[in-house]
């Protein structure tokens, strides 16, 4: 029989309950009833919708050190074929978010039982993959009476391997929105085009108009981005259609760059309703603030890991993937790092395995971290 870590085994278990942003009771209830079992004396446990705060009282407390994991899944149709599959179909974690929890709660396991100065916060977040449950989590009552001074978070990464941790300062995580357009004219027979205004060339016009925003209207020495994933219109072949829709996503480098991408698709939204006489409208759906690594801590971070582990420290470079850690590291002094899980999928692929060495590796090293920085220094 295999001998498997026994946060490996967590990991395979929460990866076998995969649930969407906010529906998380399975997930929850897992965690609160492995978190029970854990010896109580020094913590303090409060449920928020579908996460959890859980404190875990220092000795002589100066300061509160937070360590965000989320928690939730996305609705895609696991192909890994391993034998803790998800349960659910058209469900998976396939953003290692089980990844996450595990590692939350091995080094939670550990802090339970063995008490340092400082106090910690451990936040298990819902809804990373939208609606987006950080910046409500952030407004809380209860981060409020226990918001951290500090807060670190990580997130897999299929491309480095394991043992390797990639991080850089400043800005980490691209600014990201997503994108819904709805277009309504006039259906009609197919035969009678002239008596119609048609929504799926107006879409397709659309579409191609959308993409002459990032190569003519943002900086060529700044990063903008703007998807186009998804078009539905029309009921049947010979109908023209009377309704259209578009779903994308738009991602930037700065704050700036998305309220000028952002008007820009107002104003070619504007000209297609005007040029083919329909009704349009946008809706932005969840948005993502940047994450953005403050120097001092991220430096201090990465001499910690050379000097008091044997991780391999790699400098990255910012990617346009959106994590809505931005809004925490947005108000609380912080940063997110990259795990090395070494998977030949990637990320929100249906076929995403990365590697459970990465799971013990994190835990020893973010729990050494921890133990540095919750005896005051």
């Amino acid at each position: 029989m295999e001998n498997v870590n026994r946060f490996v085994k967590i990991r395979r278990d929460l990866h076998q309950i995969p649930e969407l942003g906010f529906q998380e009771v399975k997930t929850q209830n897992y965690l609160l009833a492995y978190i029970n079992s854990l010896p109580q004396e020094h913590l303090t446990i409060k449920q928020w919708k579908t996460g959890l705060f859980v404190k875990v009282h220092g000795s002589k407390p100066t300061k509160t050190i937070g360590y965000r994991a989320d928690i939730d899944g996305l609705p895609i149709t696991e192909e890994t074929g391993l034998p803790f599959s998800s349960s659910t179909r058209e469900r998976m974690h396939a953003c290692g978010h089980d990844f996450h929890m595990s590692i939350a709660l091995g080094v939670l396991t550990y802090f339970s039982e063995h008490q340092i100065k400082d106090d910690l916060l451990f936040i298990f977040q819902p809804a990373e993959e939208g609606p987006g449950g950080a910046e409500p989590m952030l407004k809380s009552e209860i981060m409020q009476e226990w918001r951290p001074d500090m807060i670190i978070g990580l997130h897999i990464a299929p491309e480095y391997p394991v043992g390797s941790i990639a991080i850089k300062e400043g800005l980490l995580f691209a600014n990201t929105s997503e994108l819904f357009i709805d277009l309504k004219g006039k259906g009609g027979h197919a035969a009678y085009p002239h008596q119609t205004n048609d929504m799926v060339i107006a879409a397709c016009s659309l579409v191609g108009q959308l993409q002459t925003i990032v190569s003519r209207n943002v900086d060529p020495l700044d990063s903008a981005v703007i998807t186009i994933g998804k078009i539905t219109g029309g009921t049947v072949q010979n109908i023209i259609a009377e309704r259209a829709r578009l779903e994308g996503t738009i991602r930037t480098l700065s704050p700036q760059s998305m309220e000028k991408v952002k008007h820009r698709i107002e104003a070619i939204v504007g000209g297609i309703q005007a040029g083919y006489e329909c009704e349009a409208t946008i809706d932005y759906g969840a948005m993502y603030y940047q994450v953005y690594n403050q120097a001092d801590l991220t430096s201090e971070f990465c001499r910690f890991l050379r000097l008091q582990t044997t991780a391999e420290v790699i400098e990255c470079k910012e990617a346009m993937t959106g994590e809505d850690f931005g809004y925490m590291v947005k108000e609380i002094p912080g940063f997110m790092f990259w795990l090395g899980v070494d998977s030949a999928f990637g990320l929100h692929h249906a076929k995403l395995n990365p590697k459970e060495a990465a799971i013990p590796f994190a835990i020893d090293t973010i729990t050494k971290y921890l133990l540095f920085k919750g005896n005051n220094q």
